[in-house]
């Protein structure tokens, strides 16, 4: 697909002169916590170009998609260096208590823009993150513990007005094959999901959908940026560097001396950078996730092929006896903290249970225990819906720098679809310093915003 910007006159963009190689982290007292490159690398041969440096910021969905395809796209025959910085360390952020459900559709069933390119490179992300996890081509998506790269597979969407009905009827024609939607009466949605109601007569299925662990793919994602550094590394000419920083960066300028371009990705915590207060377009807004058992002694489980339920609120079932029900939205929150108070807890069950309720009456007999929260970044709405941000912010920033520093942001509710596309397209556009790559539609808010 060309870019659906080319037409467009591309943003003044150039790359910063490149800083001066800092031969060792060390010496700054950063400690490494995981290196996927050996300890001593053999001496570059004379005339062989430096080392490139990439530091990027979180190790949620974003950060580490960034992060895998700057290892994948970075010059053949190179000395690379990746460094990824997160003080909760991978998946400890938002992305790590998200609820997994993953398909490239609305809530109204529509095929989102650009849908499939986000479903396949997220796709290939999966895959790389299953061969890494050791699970790649299994067919154990049913698989009830936290070992499980995916708890389920299908999810199911029963509407509950006319007017939605109307809607999902309609936009259930045009699918992905690669992601195909079935329109099912009450009968066979109730086959799939015994006790589920279908006040309209009427469900839409998605079967090839996927529930994710999301704390495990992205141990399983990290995972694969290590097998890569290492593999690369065997060669005589090639050397590439993956580490894990845990610790907080307090501002931009504390990495710009050390590298050649900085990856923001971190979420609503982007605008908390004094570069960036105040500059980047988005809303936080913070989503609480209730989770229930049934209780040892109920006979009846959730079946292990029975797909999740998407609906007013979503089920996303993890196992037989275990269920996520979300989410709440809480805008203008400033609260990050995953942990989740009473009061807090007793609202949001206050909130989903009755939606849950609507469509599966059962969930009345499962047991609340614990909830989870975190903080979505949500960009503005355009013609194309909800966009992630993209692009260099050094312009944004308004300081001159040796160092690019580039966001990945704005992901909102959708970041384990969307993470694969915007880190390869952001890759792209960092290795060869060529902002124009990124189509237009991600990177003109910095034009709304000027």
């Amino acid at each position: 697909m060309s870019p659906s910007h080319s037409h467009d006159p591309p943003l003044p963009f150039s790359v910063p002169p490149r800083s001066r190689f800092v031969p060792s982290l060390g010496s700054c007292s950063r400690r490494a916590v995981t290196s996927a490159a050996a300890s001593s690398p053999p001496p570059s041969p004379a005339g062989c170009r430096r080392p490139l440096r990439y530091a990027v910021l979180g190790a949620g969905f974003a950060g580490l998609s960034v992060a895998w395809h700057l290892l994948k796209y970075s010059p053949k025959d190179s000395r690379v260096s990746v460094d990824v910085y997160d003080e909760n360390g991978v998946g400890g952020g938002a992305s790590g208590v998200s609820g997994g459900l993953l398909h490239p559709y609305s809530p109204k069933a529509k095929l989102l823009w650009r849908g499939a390119e986000f479903w396949k490179e997220s796709m290939d992300l999966l895959r790389s993150a299953e061969q890494a996890n050791g699970t790649a081509g299994s067919e154990d998506g049913a698989r009830q513990d936290d070992e499980a790269l995916i708890w389920r597979r299908g999810i199911l969407r029963p509407p509950t007005t006319e007017k939605a009905a109307d809607i999902l009827l309609e936009n259930a024609q045009s699918c992905l094959q690669s992601c195909s939607l079935q329109v099912l009466d009450m009968d066979a949605a109730q086959c799939l999901i015994p006790g589920l109601r279908v006040p309209l007569n009427l469900a839409v299925y998605m079967p090839v959908a996927l529930n994710v662990n999301p704390k495990k793919y992205l141990q399983a994602l990290f995972c694969a940026c290590q097998n890569m550094a290492e593999k690369a590394s065997v060669s005589p000419t090639e050397q590439k560097e993956f580490k894990l920083y845990k610790e907080h960066i307090d501002n931009l300028q504390q990495l710009s001396g050390d590298y050649d371009s900085v990856i923001v990705c971190l979420g609503a915590k982007a605008t908390l950078l004094p570069e960036l207060t105040n500059k980047l377009p988005l809303r936080n807004c913070r989503g609480v996730i209730a989770e229930f058992q049934l209780p040892l002694e109920t006979m009846e489980k959730y079946g292990s092929q029975s797909p999740s339920i998407l609906s007013d609120a979503w089920l996303a079932f993890q196992g037989p006896c275990t269920v996520s029900i979300g989410s709440t939205w809480q805008w203008k929150s400033d609260n990050y903290a995953s942990s989740v108070s009473d009061e807090e807890a007793l609202t949001a069950t206050q909130e989903l249970l009755p939606k849950a309720s609507a469509v599966y009456p059962g969930i009345s007999k499962w047991d609340y225990v614990g909830a989870r929260a975190g903080i979505r970044a949500m960009p503005p709405l355009t013609a194309n819906g909800s966009l992630p941000l993209l692009g260099c912010l050094n312009d944004v920033i308004g300081e001159r720098s040796n160092c690019a520093f580039w966001l990945v942001g704005g992901l909102g509710a959708r970041g384990l679809l969307y993470h694969g596309l915007v880190g390869k397209l952001t890759a792209k556009a960092v290795v060869s310093g060529d902002e124009t790559i990124i189509p237009f539609e991600f990177t003109c808010w910095k034009v709304s915003k000027a």
